[in-house]
Parts: structure tokens; sequence; C-alpha cells
């Protein structure tokens, strides 16, 4: 008996099929080795829902530097060297520098984030304005009048509450970026310029950890799962209204001042005498969020770091005591030292650079996407590649940074420049880290991170003693946990306790000294 042509059609189809499944999910043999897959998921169902940075480096011992992981059909390759960081992210930035599609990005932002976007003309406009307004030429010769006198408020914060340290970090990072960006200073914690980045904020890191989602973009039907039954889109969805509340409420505050013909002098207002002259490069969503962005980026991420700080001055008190000798050799007890101070206290520099390798904050950085194939040693890279630096993995390599856990700061005494001087430089040998990122994608707020967290780490060092509590019941100190961090893509220190003395009556006078002129200056910022 003849069998029918549709039978034998099915029976195609149905190899076809098959041959596909047990495909999808298998490494391409030209690509970075990587993890065993299996077929359809390929190494999805290896990815932990929390701490992939950790995994990161155990994969790179087993497969090496340079490996690749397979998420159904896409490509994850995760540059675990320093070398092809360069030669790819930096010298081919032209093809490196755009982000791979983030269904959970698109829930929070609505497509308007710098941070997610592709490499457009849009995301050029963006990184203009805030290149331009964060430039080293704008914090030196403007914007630190601002930095240095919301220093010398943490200052008196801390004399007066130091068991309030945590949020007095906060308070000051949000306070400058929110006075520069929109014209309000944060007076307190409590005030909606300091509170609302951080409501913001711990939304978004919960939200975009990588692995925290399942993988979404590479399997776009669970995109179409009810909210009701997927906790991460109830999850994205909720931090999206959470971002589009705080920032617009922030753009009413500043329309409403204007209404009443009050311009300050500040980036928004700038921004929206130019836009409404010449037009508008953005859309107002677009425009509120890139306003918050500079918040986001000029407060979050540098308080993290300098709560970073604090915990390590605790744990490692000889490293206090090494700075103060420079500092003390610099400004005695008659001031705090100054940005003009940078290249006389070159070991506070250090100290920052090592507070960054030893927690960075960005633990997998943003990912980035290639947009044609490529080759990188005899390996195929291709097309639509998603590739992650992984920083805490790059920090803590023994083979990089010999005993990596260990916060020594000496391991800097020869970086005694900038990040950013560091960053392009073609001897990526010598690079100090990689908490900013790395080509086309690098943090624009560079400049403005790290003027406040050298500002402010100097102070400290040369203001107070830090050091671990001390049960007041048994007289037996507290142990910190140097590892008690939030989950997230970005992670901070968990709040702690930690002892905090001013180093004489000398510096306590100093201080409270500078705060009358200081909140003078600052209250053209104030609500």
């Amino acid at each position: 008996m003849d069998i029918p042509i549709t039978v034998y059609a099915l029976f195609g189809v149905a190899a076809l099929g098959l041959f596909y499944a047990l495909n999808l999910g298998k490494r391409d043999s030209r690509m970075p080795p990587g993890p065993p897959t299996i077929p359809i998921l390929g190494n999805a169902h290896q990815i932990p829902s929390t701490g992939l940075y950790k995994q990161f480096r155990e994969w790179s011992k087993q497969y090496g530097s340079v490996f690749t992981l397979k998420l159904g059909s896409a490509n994850v390759v995760v540059l675990c060297d320093r070398k092809a960081i360069h030669k790819l992210l930096v010298e081919k930035g032209s093809i490196y520098s755009d982000r791979p599609g983030s269904y959970v990005g698109k829930l929070l932002t609505k497509g308007d984030h710098l941070a997610l976007e592709q490499m457009a003309p849009i995301w050029r406009e963006k990184r203009k304005i805030i290149s331009h307004n964060f430039s080293p030429n704008q914090l030196d010769q403007k914007h630190f009048k601002v930095q240095e006198a919301e220093a010398t408020v943490l200052m008196n914060n801390l004399l007066d509450s130091p068991e309030g340290f945590y949020d007095h970090i906060r308070r000051y990072t949000a306070s400058v970026a929110s006075s520069l960006t929109y014209g309000y200073r944060a007076a307190t914690f409590e005030s909606f310029w300091a509170y609302g980045v951080y409501d913001v904020m711990g939304k978004w890191t919960a939200a975009m950890e990588p692995g925290a989602n399942p993988p979404i973009d590479e399997f776009p039907f669970l995109q179409y799962l009810p909210a009701w039954s997927a906790f991460w889109k109830r999850r994205a969805i909720d931090a999206g209204k959470t971002m589009d509340k705080v920032w617009t409420t922030a753009r009413q505050r500043v329309e409403a001042r204007r209404a009443t013909g009050v311009r300050r002098n500040c980036i928004i207002d700038n921004l929206l005498d130019q836009y409404e002259k010449l037009g508008w490069p953005l859309s107002q969503h677009g425009f509120n969020n890139l306003m918050g962005e500079l918040i986001e980026g000029g407060a979050d991420t540098t308080a993290a770091q300098l709560l970073t700080l604090i915990l390590a001055f605790a744990l490692y008190p000889d490293v206090q005591k090494k700075a103060r000798a420079e500092i003390d050799a610099v400004c005695g007890t008659e001031r705090s030292p100054v940005w003009s101070d940078f290249a006389q206290i070159p070991y506070v520099n250090c100290i920052v650079k090592e507070g960054m390798r030893w927690r960075p904050v960005a633990v997998t950085a943003l990912p980035h996407r290639v947009r044609e194939d490529d080759i990188y040693e005899g390996m195929l890279i291709p097309k639509d590649t998603t590739l992650f630096i992984p920083t805490w993995a790059l920090h803590h390599s023994d083979s990089i940074y010999p005993d990596a856990e260990s916060f020594n700061p000496d391991r800097y005494l020869g970086h005694d420049k900038l990040a950013s001087d560091y960053a392009g430089n073609a001897d990526w040998a010598n690079r100090d880290h990689y908490n900013y990122g790395a080509g086309r994608r690098i943090c624009p707020g560079i400049h403005l991170a790290e003027r406040n967290m050298w500002r402010i780490a100097a102070k400290l060092v040369w203001a107070f003693e830090f050091a671990e509590p001390v049960d007041a019941t048994t007289g037996k100190v507290r142990h910190l946990d140097p590892l008690a961090y939030n989950p997230g893509i970005l992670q901070a220190p968990l709040p702690f306790e930690v002892q905090i003395k001013p180093r004489s009556a000398e510096h306590v006078k100093i201080i409270k000294s500078e705060l009358s002129a200081a909140l003078e200056f600052l209250r053209q910022y104030d609500e």
C-alpha cells in the first residue's frame, strides 16, 4: 500500500523538529569552552537565582578566563580576562557597545534608560549631557563647592550622631547629586531628595540581578505569563511604578518652582531652558528618567563604596594609621583635606581603588552585545552574543590580585592616577579595577564618583577613628562580617554597627567651625 506523501512530510517535519530540539542549547564547537550543556536549556538550569557573580569565578577556574554559556539558542560569553576586555570592548567598541534585549528592563523603564539602551543617537545625546555636566572642568571649577559644603555637613552629622552613619553617608551622596541635578538638597535622609533614590534603586537592583529572573529573553514565551503567576514580573512592574513616581514627582517639584519664576543654577533648569527654546531631543518620560539616572548613578553606587570603606577601616586599623600619617603631614589639625591635596596624599587614592576592587558595587556589570560575528584568539563570538565583565570574579582572582580577599591598599601604591586614566589605556595589564565598566559603556559619572569618594575617604580618616563595636555588657568585640552585603545587581553592605570617635578636640573644633559657612552656601538649594 502506498503511503501518502503527507505522511512523509509529517515524518520529515518531526525529524527536523527533533534535530532542532536536540541541538538547541548546544554550544558551537568554534566558541570558547564552557560547562556541559543539555538539550534545549543549554546551561540555563545551572544559573543560580542569586550569587551568579561567584559562580562566574568558579566556571573561569574550570573552563578558562574566556568561557561560553548557552541559554537556549542564545550565547553568553564571560570575559574574566583583562586582555580580552581591552581587545574587544575597548579596541572594538564600535561593535561591542550595544546591550542585549531585556524584557524586565523594559518593564522597569519603558525603554527609557541610558544604561539599557542601544548605541544610537538618543544614547549619544544622553551620554553627552552627563559627560559635559560631570566633566573634570565642571567639577573642579564649579561643582566642588557643593561637594565640599555637603562634606562639611556630613562631618558634623557624624560628630552629632555617629550611630546614624549609614544614612548620613547615603544622605550626603544623594544631596550632592540632587543639588547639582535638580537644584534641591537633602537636608536629612528623610527628605524626598534622599530616600527617593534609594527606594528606586532597592527595587531596581533586586529586579535586575542576573539569575533573579527566568531566562525570559532567551525563551520569549515566558513573557506571556500573567503577572499573578509570575513573581518576577510583578516585582519588575512594581519597580517601574516606583521609578516613574519618584522621577515624575521630582520633575513636578522643579516645574512648580519654575512656574513662580525661580530658576536655579542646576542641570535640569539649564536643560529645560535650552529645550523649551530649541526643541526636545528626548521624550518627556525619557527626560525624567535621565534626570533620575543622574541621581541613581551619583548617589547609590558611591554611597555603597563609601560604606564599604567604613567597614574596611573598622576591620583594618593599620590602613587608617598609614593614611593618617600622610594626611597629618599635609593638613595637621588646622584643616581637613581638600581635593587639591590629591597629589600629596596618594595613599587615600590607593584606599579608594582597593575598596572598589574588594567589594565592587556592580558585581557582574551590565552586559554588552556584539553587533556582528567576531573572532578572538581563534574563538568565534557570534553576532548578538551577550558578553559579561564579571567584575567581582575578576577582582577576586588571585592570579591578578594576590590574596584577593584581603583589603590591602598597598597593592595600588604604583597607581597614583584616577581610574579614568587607566580605563582606556593600552596597557591593559596595568588597569586598576573594573568597577566603572569598560569601553564606550564606561560609567559617564566616573569623575564625580572619583572626587566624591576621595574627598570623603580623606576627611573621614583625618577626623575620626573607626573600630569594630564592643558589647556593652561583656566588653568583648563584636566582629563585623565582611561578606554581609545585599543580593542584587548592585550591592552594598547591609546595615552594620561601628565605633566612630573624633580623633581630638582640635579636630572637633575645625569640623564645627566650617559648618556655618557650608550651610549658608547650601541655603540656595533648600526646599
